[in-house]
């Protein structure tokens, strides 16, 4: 008898519908919110009130792209946190109460935990996977940490940011360009035709693997307030260049305690996941590096790097397998860590 997981993921801003049947993916459905684009952020109430109106129609879809009904489903897993309590209280609302009516086992599952464990997620059975232990650069809008993956079910941080994410600095820098929300991949195709040495902007020196973030944003405004009180139009002129400068100092922020960590633990394999991971610069810099250090890189496909419900079935049938069953009593959280 077939293995099925459906996964639901409803952390933020997209309502996520995935099934995976034996490890294997079947169907993953994404309803994004465009509401948010004019308020530069997303609106916790007007996420939530999206989410009531998309989840039936997105699990709807998620189960007739996988041709299962929901008699069909050994267990549904679903994003616990951490994300916008609102959103997540919709997730979990749906499902407990599909979970009761079928009679079937619940499932919670760390969001963060998700995106550590997209890389399982296999659309064929030839499909490669990483091999434990390995390390994982989970970076995102609201995390960027350094994760020894020594199973499924054993995670550990060896580094993460004491201040503001990766996908944050990216963020709020892009705003303050004029760029619209999410202002990450506007940086990233700006970024190609730039050059990202023409402007210097402040890196961390913490000792450690921890990260910071907060100096470079304070640093990346006040070259802006500066020039601008020479040059009113110094954002236009330069916005390639500020981007490419800006991003590049990321990196290198991001790789440098990345490539400390591998030779700390001596792994073989290292993997990205997160929004972030999209980034075609730190895509091509994990290459880099790992090709350089000797050790297999694990780059996601994008469409696996956003929020999606993918990751949670994934992760889901990991703790199905574990019969890792979640109580009903259990409510969302909003903050924690892996």
């Amino acid at each position: 008898m077939r293995e099925i997981i459906l996964g639901i993921e409803s952390s933020c801003d997209d309502t996520s519908a995935a099934v995976i049947a034996d490890g294997i993916l079947l169907s993953n459905v994404i309803a994004s919110q465009s509401v948010h684009e004019a308020y530069g952020g997303v609106v916790p109430e007007l996420a939530s009130r999206m989410h009531q109106h998309n989840i039936v129609p997105t699990v709807s879809e998620a189960l007739r792209q996988a041709g299962i009904t929901p008699s069909d489903l050994s267990a549904i897993a679903y994003t616990r946190g951490p994300g916008l309590l609102g959103s997540l209280h919709v997730g979990t609302s749906f499902a407990k109460g599909m979970a009761i009516g079928l009679d079937i086992p619940l499932i919670d599952v760390n969001h963060l935990h998700g995106h550590v464990l997209s890389h399982f997620v296999k659309e064929t059975e030839n499909d490669a996977t990483p091999e434990f232990p390995y390390l994982c650069l989970l970076v995102s809008g609201g995390n960027s940490q350094i994760v020894l993956v020594n199973s499924p079910y054993e995670m550990e941080i060896l580094g993460q940011t004491i201040d503001d994410a990766a996908g944050e600095a990216f963020d709020k820098c892009a705003k303050v360009l004029g760029l619209p929300y999410p202002g990450g991949p506007h940086i990233d195709r700006l970024a190609k035709d730039g050059d990202s040495k023409k402007f210097k902007f402040s890196r961390p020196h913490l000792s450690g693997l921890d990260y910071s973030f907060s100096g470079l944003k304070t640093s990346f405004l006040y070259t802006l307030r500066d020039a601008l009180k020479e040059d009113p139009d110094f954002i236009e002129k330069n916005k390639a260049d500020l981007c490419a400068s800006l991003q590049a100092t990321v990196v290198r922020i991001l790789l440098d305690k990345l490539e400390l960590a591998v030779r700390q633990t001596g792994v073989k394999h290292v993997a990205i996941g997160g929004g972030v991971s999209a980034n075609s610069a730190v895509r091509d810099a994990v290459d880099n590096l790992c090709s350089r250090l000797g050790v297999k890189a694990w780059i996601p496909a994008r469409k696996f790097t956003t929020d999606n419900a993918a990751m949670v079935a994934m992760a889901g049938w990991f703790k199905y397998k574990n019969k890792e069953y979640s109580d009903l009593s259990l409510p969302p959280f909003a903050r924690t860590s892996i």
